[in-house]
């Protein structure tokens, strides 16, 4: 016998999950609803069905295909308009040429189909309706019956006063070919307020079969999460994905659960799952596929979509969460919040019961929300932060992001352009780099890749190299789950905010150009990029003077990409060099960001012991270091700033210096008394960046342990600075 499933409705009532998929899709312990509804036909032995599709009706169509997974035949009957239950069926008239069984595709039941279709066989049946009796039939089509099972009348949605019967109408139909005489074609057709009442009318034999079993119209927010309780409860015969690993705790393949964790059943959790020390999660949660529960979260009652992130020390009790939302930590969603797909909640956040954000709104950090937010983005991120683009790895920043917005910056430039790509030690930037790498060649853009660099170097490739633009990946200063994605211009530069904003509006409007197949950019390995870089910085101070002095110099390389670079440029100046960390390692990338402290201790106490002049502590990315002196003291960043411009100024005492308005009284003393000129920059390393590019500036420096030596690069660069301070010692 054939069937068809009613997957047509745009499911109102549940907005917002249902703001961007259609309601049978809507997970249900971890499943669509409807692929619960196959599974239920395909037990009692429908396996050819066709589906009434409507609303993001591709969405359907590519879960289930032609339901060969499932272990059935899918047809599909696509509804143009709107045409109403018995109009939907209607349209799939031509599939229907022997008895067939109607059924939504979004409800929650295990009622015994076979049951129904032999009570209709047995009784020569026109139609049958199968009822439920419930305890409120309000919301609900009573069906009244005679005393041999045949119906007299309907009444949909009553009232109190007209409620004479306790049995409700499913919505699960085994019907006649002939029922077709009564549905006009093309026309919108209700079965309950149509059909039905014309076939009685013509005398002809409706049979209601009350049936046992579960049934429950997931119509509302509210009945979503009852059936949720119920499901786990297990009032409804149904399957939950994964093995029991507790009594009402089921576990997913691969899911990560930290010891210290706690679960309270009855729960489930989906695959790919990870639940860090100290979470604990309450009776009735729900987690889908691939969610982070950071540490100390805390969940009661909470359904969470697919790829949810939950922040460290965040609350959520009786919400339910849209897949691909992003709550941080501390953030509060209270009882019948509801989040669409996509959204971000900031840090420290409360969403007060009952509220509604949906999909892809941002709620800033801090924010206290008592209204439901529809239109309104309220307080929508920027995409460029301070230093790039930033976020966590594979959470904010994926792979999908890194295409996205490769594309984005690639449709920026012009058609052949190409783009010099690096990266640091860590494995994320390593595999984010490579899906940049992608995005820049599908929107017609060439790369220049020179692998794992410094920074500084990758400025010097973008700069020399006459490539149009860089993009470098690392991880964010002292966060190893944090990443970034810096952009540069074609001098080396960070992008100004007019480049970002155009590539912010052509990513938000996904307005890209996509390359025909003979457009798509190539990859070019750069061979002698560090050789070149190594030459420039030996021209910038005299050698044979430097390598005349004999300096002796105690560097930690922080596992990063200097120590590709900085031991062929000290050989050429002839320091003696004891190295630490003196390897660019994958596996150490965070051990840089997590021990900086007792690193430089190490440093101190190595300068010390071994009489040198000199001890620097390099940060990953090669920008900034931290500089001992010969005595073991470490230098704060206003005191390598205050030396560094002494010695700049002694060496020319007419020099040109570009520095912060911030600095202070004593660095305009010291540029003053050797009648050097000050150029006052903005604080921001971009605009110092751009004073240094733009003037006849000899030097200059951040707050921040930045220094700049334009005459080779406008940009921070620690081993320029190294190589530069011993010229001038």
């Amino acid at each position: 016998m054939k069937a068809v499933i009613l997957a047509g409705g745009e499911g109102t009532r549940l907005r917002p999950l249902t703001s961007n998929q259609p309601k049978p899709m809507l997970p249900m312990v971890n499943k669509p609803m409807m692929e619960h509804i196959v599974g239920l036909l395909a037990e009692h032995g429908f396996d050819d069905i066709v589906v009434t599709v409507a609303f993001l009706a591709n969405q359907i169509r590519n879960h289930f295909a032609d339901g060969s997974d499932f272990g059935v035949r899918l047809r599909y009957a696509t509804e143009e308009t709107p045409l109403g239950t018995a109009g939907s069926v209607g349209n799939a008239s031509a599939e229907l040429d022997d008895t067939f069984l109607v059924i939504a595709g979004d409800v929650l039941t295990d009622i015994d189909l076979t049951e129904i279709v032999k009570a209709h066989q047995a009784a020569g049946a026109y139609g049958t309706i199968a009822l439920k009796r419930v305890d409120n039939p309000l919301e609900f089509g009573i069906v009244i019956t005679r005393e041999d099972g045949t119906i007299e009348r309907f009444l949909e949605k009553p009232t109190w006063g007209q409620v004479f019967s306790d049995t409700i109408n499913t919505g699960i139909y085994v019907l006649e070919p002939d029922i077709f005489d009564f549905i006009p074609a093309d026309s919108v057709v209700d079965f309950s307020g149509d059909v039905f009442p014309a076939v009685l009318e013509r005398g002809l034999p409706l049979l209601g079969h009350i049936a046992d079993g579960y049934w429950e119209d997931v119509g509302t927010l509210e009945a979503y999460q009852r059936a949720h309780h119920d499901v786990l409860d297990g009032r409804v015969r149904i399957e939950i994905g994964g093995f029991e690993m507790a009594p009402g705790v089921w576990l997913g393949e691969d899911a990560d659960i930290d010891p210290s964790a706690r679960i309270q059943g009855p729960t489930v959790i989906g695959d790919n799952c990870r639940v860090e020390a100290g979470a604990d999660l309450r009776e009735y949660t729900v987690l889908g596929t691939d969610v982070v529960v950071k540490h100390d979260a805390f969940l009661e009652r909470a359904i969470l979509h697919d790829h949810v992130y939950v922040g460290p020390n965040a609350r959520l009790r009786g919400a339910v969460v849209g897949r691909s939302t992003d709550l941080r930590g501390h953030a509060r969603a209270e009882e019948g919040v509801v989040l669409g797909d996509e959204c971000f909640v900031g840090e420290h956040a409360v969403i007060n019961p009952g509220v509604k954000v949906y999909p892809f709104k941002t709620v800033e950090s801090g924010a206290i929300i008592n209204s439901s937010i529809v239109w309104e983005s309220r307080g929508a991120r920027t995409l460029f932060g301070r230093r790039g683009v930033r976020g966590l790895a594979n959470v904010d920043i994926t792979p999908e992001v890194a295409v996205r917005l490769a594309m984005a910056y690639g449709t920026s430039l012009k058609k052949g352009s190409t783009v010099t790509t690096s990266r640091d030690t860590s494995r994320v930037a390593r595999a984010l780099k490579r899906a940049i790498i992608g995005g820049l060649n599908l929107a017609a853009v060439g790369v220049d890749d020179i692998e794992l660099a410094t920074v500084p170097l990758t400025r010097f490739q973008v700069r020399n190299g006459n490539a149009q633009g860089g993009i470098t990946v690392r991880l964010a200063p002292g966060d190893p789950n944090t990443v970034e994605i810096r952009f540069f211009d074609a001098n080396g530069r960070d992008i100004d905010e007019a480049a970002q904003r155009k590539i912010e509006r052509l990513l938000y409007r996904e307005d890209y150009r996509r390359a025909f197949a003979g457009d798509i950019g190539d990859i070019v390995f750069p061979p002698r990029a560090i050789e070149f870089y190594s030459a420039a910085i030996e021209r910038l101070v005299d050698a044979p003077a430097v390598r005349a002095h004999g300096f002796k110099v105690v560097l930690d390389y922080s596992y990063g990409a200097s120590s590709l670079v900085l031991p062929t440029v000290l050989a050429k100046v002839g320091a003696d060099v004891l190295a630490v960390n003196p390897f660019a390692s994958t596996a150490s990338a965070t051990a840089a960001l997590d021990d900086q402290r007792s690193r430089v201790g190490r440093i101190i106490d190595l300068v010390r012991g071994s009489g040198s002049h000199l001890g620097l502590v390099l940060d990953p990315d090669g920008e900034t270091a931290t500089i001992i002196d010969d005595e073991g003291h470490v230098l704060s960043p206003d005191q390598a700033l205050l030396t560094l411009l002494t010695l700049v100024c002694e060496a020319k005492p007419d020099a040109c210096i570009a520095l912060p308005v911030s600095v202070s009284s004593e660095a305009e003393r010291i540029a003053t008394e050797h009648g050097a000129n000050i150029v006052w920059t903005k604080l921001s390393p971009a605009h110092i960046m751009e004073v240094a590019s733009d003037t006849d500036v000899d030097f200059a420096a951040s707050q921040e342990g930045g220094f700049i030596w334009p005459d080779f690069l406008p940009a921070y660069d620690a081993i320029a600075t190294l190589t530069k301070l011993l010229d001038l010692l």
